[in-house]
């Protein structure tokens, strides 16, 4: 997708979310936001959230949530750490949105967003305008993807999925609830991932495989048989290491 060039100047993060906190008529119906977490995935739905708001102002950003106690009235580009996770009922106005997930703890990200309280049905779906995405494809609420990345035909991502950029997730794929694609994944078509997998930096993953919940596959390994739930696969040809959990 092109940004018009009737769209304000991609300058730094900082000052696209002040000017456009500033700019938003009020009449435009403009959908208030928080974003749980305050990592790099967080700060990428920030920029994400900026992106769209180039071509069409749609979001406002009002905060993030962060169990980290010393992140608690922190600015992060011009949008404040509110508090804790729990305190998401206080925001009954907004919708959420979570960038949280990483190695260490994939695996916990359906009780991290459940310890909320929030339903799913107050979970956008933000999709960058650089991203190709089937019209054939379905996204669950929740769902995050990221810059260039390529969701395909028949592709179905469960609730809370989010893929980084310039991966590639081909026809007829279906990734579980909470997983996290990485960036430069290449999945080939008919694979089947569980909930709560993933799937590292640079991976690919052979046609017609299954990968179980509970998964990781490591940084550029090349997954050519399918793959046990509770297990942690790396190399290439991927091979198991552990179990994720014990």
């Amino acid at each position: 997708m092109i940004v018009p060039e009737a769209s304000p100047p991609r300058t730094g993060l900082a000052s696209r979310t002040a000017a456009w906190g500033r700019a938003l008529p009020y009449h435009w119906a403009v959908k208030k936001i928080v974003i749980l977490g305050t990592g790099g995935n967080c700060i990428d739905i920030l920029d994400t959230l900026n992106d769209i708001n180039q071509i069409r102002p749609e979001y406002q950003c009002v905060g993030f949530l962060d169990d980290t106690q010393a992140n608690w009235g922190k600015d992060l580009h011009g949008v404040k750490v509110l508090g804790p996770l729990d305190s998401a009922a206080k925001y009954n106005d907004c919708l959420f949105v979570n960038g949280i997930g990483s190695p260490g703890n994939f695996w916990k990200k359906d009780a991290i967003i459940c310890k909320t309280g929030v339903p799913d049905s107050r979970f956008a779906t933000i999709v960058h305008p650089t991203a190709s995405v089937s019209k054939m494809a379905t996204l669950g609420a929740g769902v995050v993807v990221f810059q260039n990345a390529t969701i395909t035909s028949n592709v179905r991502l469960g609730k809370h999925v989010i893929v980084l950029p310039n991966t590639v997730v081909s026809h007829d794929d279906v990734i579980g609830d909470y997983t996290c694609i990485t960036g430069g994944v290449c999945i080939s078509g008919g694979v089947t991932i569980g909930n709560s997998c993933y799937i590292g930096t640079n991976s690919a993953i052979n046609a017609n495989i299954a990968i179980g919940d509970y998964c990781l596959v490591g940084m550029g390994s090349v997954v050519l048989k399918s793959v046990p739930e509770n297990s942690v696969v790396v190399g290439a040809p991927a091979r198991f290491i552990r179990h994720t959990r014990s």
